[in-house]
């Protein structure tokens, strides 16, 4: 892994991390693409670089995160399920990170779903997170776990959870981001911890590599910035149907790609 690796492994973390379009299913891709090798420092890397675009959405709404306590309960419940199928299928999840044609099928399906979208669920009647109950909050966490097969994307699922709850496409699309917090940052820590206790790299190694690791943390963090800010203001005035047509086009890219040459590879 080089310093080119880190930084276009950072920008697409920032960039597609909160977009309905998968960070994990193109990190995968790219990582394939670039011939990276799933080393221990390159899973470790794709780890710590999730802080940075997590922290993206605490300094965006700092002033939700410490208005109510019924905030947080709220994201808890919605949590709860990613937390008990994360912990049940992990070794399952894992196998399918593997495979890029996985990735492009769940592309293409997620694509269709956001093409029509905006169709199905067009009269929305909670347009504020508070008005958000906590059996909704619950049943988009249940839409959250999704995400687990790569390539269908947390934000995706989650946002159109919400939609299918009658919220509207911000509201849906911000709580999307408030459960990423807890979500991402929950598996982040768990995923740091097996990598202390079977990691076989040695500390002189880590020093050396640890400027990449804060090169892309703040890579992801400022390019996440960037994307969440964006997506909110074009989200209101397009809806998703752009989105639809990018994942089926790169879902039908990556088939080809797959069956027609040595561009992609199994890891």
């Amino acid at each position: 892994m080089n310093i080119i690796h880190v930084i276009v492994l950072a920008i697409i973390e920032g960039l597609t991390e909160f977009l309905p379009v998968s960070s994990t299913g193109h990190m995968v891709i790219a990582s394939s693409l670039m011939g990276i090798s799933k080393d221990e420092f390159v899973k470790l890397f794709e780890i710590v670089i999730q802080l940075g675009a997590i922290l993206a959405v605490v300094v965006l709404y700092f002033k939700r995160f410490f208005k109510s306590l019924d905030f947080y309960y709220k994201l808890v419940v919605g949590v709860i399920p990613a937390v008990i199928l994360g912990v049940l299928l992990k070794k399952y999840i894992d196998a399918l990170l593997e495979s890029p044609l996985v990735v492009a099928v769940a592309f293409v399906v997620g694509g269709v779903i956001l093409l029509f979208v905006d169709e199905w669920f067009n009269k929305p009647t909670v347009t504020e997170e508070k008005n958000i109950n906590y059996l909704t909050a619950f049943k988009i966490g249940c839409f959250q776990c999704l995400a687990m097969v790569p390539g269908v994307s947390r934000s995706a699922a989650s946002i159109v959870g919400g939609m299918s709850q009658k919220l509207s496409r911000t509201a849906a699309a911000e709580f999307s981001f408030f459960l990423a917090v807890p979500t991402m940052f929950g598996a982040t820590v768990k995923d740091l911890w097996d990598f202390h206790k079977h990691s076989t790299l040695s500390a002189d190694v880590m020093h050396q590599d640890l400027k990449y690791l804060l090169i892309g943390s703040v890579i992801a963090f400022i390019v996440a910035l960037m994307a969440i800010r964006t997506f909110i203001t074009f989200l209101e005035q397009k809806g998703f149907k752009v989105f639809g047509w990018y994942r089926i086009f790169a879902g039908i890219v990556i088939i080809i790609l797959y069956f027609t040459g040595n561009a992609l590879h199994n890891m």
